[in-house]
């Protein structure tokens, strides 16, 4: 296997595959910079904005195929790299809420001039994509949530608490074998495609790399944000148009690795969880693809661009 190749703490040495941007703006006392990538539509405008929000182990550019077919049929895409993720900055202390995140994605649309966007957010990106939602209403015309996690409270659970130190120590021995392990199992129900690896390769090159104690830092933050911050019980307050587009093969659960046997069998169930969560959502609409895992948008760009394309169009 081909050593994995070592990238910067904002990704330095990793190419993007549309004209990366900086956001600049101060947060919290620090001057910080969100990476992102504002790609015009290919041939006729459309005149609507499409913002993607990636996941935790994923980056905007994970977007790639979307980012494509969006254009292609006149949307104008926004995809950023939050705060602690990817090519944005790594700060040293950082307070990480949902809210935090939404206000900073806020702030990077306003200073595009995008007033309204559809919102599309895979993964913990759906769960800030729901924080967003419900913190700006009036300037979300659609939201779709593929694969969010966050539909279940793993906290209230009983999965046990790990503190910032805890996840900093387990952060640092990330590996290449170890993540694409993880992805095989848990997001690709055991099918891997060699598209993966360079997707494999961007988080273990990022975690190796020279800034890695940093990145392993923010990342701790993070995953303590995702664990003691759920969203599920607000789904009931969004006042938007939401669609849930779910593989029904994904076991994405927070913190079940350490969780005793009889919580861990009861956890990340989305063939249950899509079910349960679109009841709470007023008008909510649920997709299915059956059999697939954690990023259908990469498992099948294809038909999940497609179905993507059809509930944006309305």
């Amino acid at each position: 296997m081909a050593a994995t190749p070592l990238y910067g703490p904002q990704l330095q040495g990793f190419t993007y595959p549309y004209p990366l941007h900086h956001y600049s703006f101060t947060s919290q006392g620090t001057p910080l910079a969100m990476g992102y990538m504002d790609v015009a539509p290919q041939g006729g405008a459309n005149g609507k904005t499409a913002v993607l929000l990636h996941g935790k182990n994923f980056c905007a550019a994970t977007w790639e195929d979307t980012i494509k077919a969006l254009t292609q049929q006149g949307y104008r895409v926004i995809a950023p790299d939050q705060i602690g993720f990817c090519t944005s900055s790594k700060p040293d202390h950082y307070q990480y809420s949902f809210q935090q995140l939404a206000a900073n994605t806020n702030a990077l649309l306003r200073s595009l001039g995008i007033a309204k966007a559809m919102v599309v957010g895979h993964s913990t990106g759906g769960m800030l994509a729901t924080r967003y939602a419900l913190m700006y209403p009036a300037e979300v015309q659609r939201l779709v949530l593929v694969n969010p996690i966050g539909l279940e409270d793993w906290k209230a659970l009983g999965v046990p608490y790990r503190t910032p130190d805890q996840w900093y120590e387990r952060e640092l021995k990330t590996s290449a074998a170890g993540i694409r392990q993880y992805e095989l199992t848990t997001y690709y129900v055991g099918h891997w495609k060699p598209a993966y690896d360079r997707w494999v390769d961007m988080l273990a090159g990022l975690n190796q790399g020279p800034g890695h104690k940093l990145v392993a830092w923010n990342s701790a933050l993070i995953y303590d944000m995702i664990f003691t911050q759920p969203v599920v019980y607000e789904f009931k307050d969004l006042q938007v148009p939401t669609t849930l587009i779910i593989g029904t093969a994904d076991t994405t659960a927070i913190g079940s690795d350490i969780a005793p046997a009889s919580v861990k069998a009861a956890l990340g169930h989305y063939d249950r969880l899509g079910k349960e969560t679109v009841k709470r959502i007023p008008g909510g609409e649920l997709i299915e693809f059956a059999g697939l895992g954690h990023a259908p948008q990469m498992e099948e760009p294809e038909r999940f661009n497609q179905t993507l394309l059809r509930v944006l169009d309305r």
